[in-house]
């Protein structure tokens, strides 16, 4: 994928496009790759970078969801089992099996926890995935040993499926690119266009580099925008009401000394009424979630004082070594796109649904919103099946089940392994130069060829998209990211074809990222290798 190819393609396009989708995330995307693959002509349009939003920033989970299974919503839960399945099974360098432990200090925790995963088990029917079952105090310190031991009666192991968001995420946009597909990030939509009769026919987006302006005709427009979804509805018409109950949720991220096992700890009840996970990711340990009602959305949310405080007393009781506030190594948060439900302002957004809606307003303009990262595939075959019918276009059957993802079919293992058949073109880069081989911080095993393959071949622009999404490094350490910063600004800079004063602008704006993550504790050794 290369973004001057991309962008070529929209200037050039006479013939209206069989659907245009605007928002690259999941559900972007997703839906993108489901009319592509089905032989439709897509254009793709996201105003930032793809995954910018909420899904770069989800507890990284693939799962049926015990929460939703608590809820008594069967229904989302056996649809995400068979999802997680399928994604299993088409991505499977992406996504993988995690144990979970659920660690007993009550007499009936044990027996209460295993009846409802052994149901979970039975929803889910026959997958990949072990069934879950009892542990003593023995067996779930073998697990896990970073538990708190005092009063520990045992615990109930089961398994889920864990991934890299924004790498998925990546991967489906490349897909999609891969059937025909035009991507394009940094191309926001500031207009919905309409024909005579007050009908959508199109979108004007604005190229985010030069300001020039893409006239883009389509015989759909689909609004993928998530939690910017009302904003884009209103593009269409002024009036249109609220259905997106935003709110927040947070994740703090520690070194691989928290969970020093191979199991997740999963906490059923917290005093906000979500679960709490303690999750190892990227040999690193990652805390979430809280969920904070807030009055509007924004692409970079600030964890509140609150939730930090909320998650770091919830985990000491059950950590054996208790994280500390110091402790942190990157903190994140992201929006969830819940919609609206009746009654929503009195209801607290833990208890809103993840399920997805479909609407088609009086102009015609498509809109998906809500459901959740497990259930993206899904999510894309209801929109497009709607879509075809908006746009009366000829009917095509959806083939995504059996659809495998870009790069899929190598065996890759280590550092490279979520590049699939990919990390062999970034090792000949390495290979052909060789100082794009070194770690560009030892605290994190990203390589200079590794920024190199995203700028050239992944759209990436700018160090936010590099560093936090092509690479995990901002959301895993983000003093280590800062210290990447000027090395990989050079790279950027040589490959986008940009100078040096671009490349020192892009150093001082990450700088203010990246204190946001790590909560404004860079330090004066970071801050010095700016000057």
């Amino acid at each position: 994928m290369k973004r001057e190819e991309m962008l070529a393609r929209v200037r050039e396009r006479k013939e209206p496009w069989d659907i245009l989708v605007i928002g690259g995330g999941a559900t972007g995307a997703g839906a993108a790759l489901d009319a592509a693959s089905r032989g439709y002509s897509v254009l793709l349009l996201e105003r930032e970078d793809f995954g910018k939003g909420t899904s770069s920033r989800s507890t990284k989970l693939i799962h049926g969801g015990v929460r939703y299974l608590q809820q008594g919503n069967l229904t989302l839960v056996m649809e995400a089992l068979k999802e997680r399945e399928i994604l299993l099974r088409n991505a499977p360098y992406l996504v993988h099996e995690l144990p979970f432990l659920i660690p007993s200090y009550k007499f009936w925790e044990k027996p209460f926890y295993g009846a409802g995963l052994k149901f979970y088990d039975l929803l889910a029917g026959r997958t990949g995935f072990p069934k879950s079952k009892l542990l003593s105090r023995t067996q779930a310190l073998d697990r896990q040993p970073g538990i708190r031991r005092e009063n520990l009666r045992g615990g109930v192991l089961y398994h889920d499926g864990q991934f890299d968001d924004a790498r998925l995420l990546m991967t489906i946009v490349a897909t999609a690119a891969d059937h025909g597909a035009v991507v394009l990030n940094h191309a926001g939509v500031v207009e919905i266009a309409k024909d005579g009769a007050g009908f959508v026919n199109g979108a004007i987006a604005l190229d985010g580099e030069t300001g020039e302006r893409l006239f883009c005709k389509a015989r759909v427009v689909v609004n993928a925008t998530g939690i910017f979804s009302d904003e884009v509805r209103r593009l269409a018409d002024s009036g249109a009401p609220a259905m997106i109950a935003p709110s927040q949720g947070i994740h703090l991220v520690f070194d691989n000394s928290f969970l020093n096992g191979g199991a997740a700890i999963m906490v059923p009840h917290t005093s906000d009424g979500r679960l709490m996970f303690a999750i190892p990711w990227h040999e690193h340990t990652l805390l979430g979630t809280t969920d904070t009602p807030i009055a509007a959305p924004c692409y970079e949310p600030r964890p509140l004082e609150e939730e930090i405080q909320f998650l770091l007393e919830t985990a000491g009781r059950y950590l054996r070594k208790k994280p500390r506030r110091e402790d942190i190594l990157s903190s994140f948060a992201g929006v969830r796109p819940l919609v609206k439900a009746s009654g929503a302002r009195m209801r607290a957004t833990s208890r809103l649904s993840r399920e997805h809606s479909i609407s088609v307003d009086s102009s015609g303009l498509l809109t998906i919103a809500g459901g959740k990262w497990t259930t993206y595939r899904r999510m894309a075959e209801d929109t497009v099946d709607e879509a075809i019918k908006v746009g009366r276009l000829r009917p095509i059957p959806c083939v995504t089940k059996a659809l495998r993802l870009h790069g899929c079919g190598a065996n890759v293992t280590g550092a490279l392994a979520a590049y699939g058949s990919d990390a062999a073109h970034i090792r000949d880069l390495a290979a052909n130069e060789p100082e794009l081989a070194r770690q560009l911080d030892g605290e994190l095993p990203y390589t200079g060829a590794e920024v190199v393959w995203a700028a050239r071949y992944e759209m990436a622009r700018t160090l936010d998209d590099v560093l936090a999404r092509r690479l995990r490094a901002l959301p895993l350490n983000a003093r280590a990211a800062m210290r990447m910063a000027p090395e990989t600004a050079k790279l950027l800079a040589r490959e986008t074809g940009r100078n040096e004063a671009w490349a020192g602008e892009q150093v001082r704006a990450f700088r203010n990222l990246a204190e946001q993550y790590s909560l404004g504790s860079l330090g004066d050794a970071a801050v010095a290798r700016l000057n």
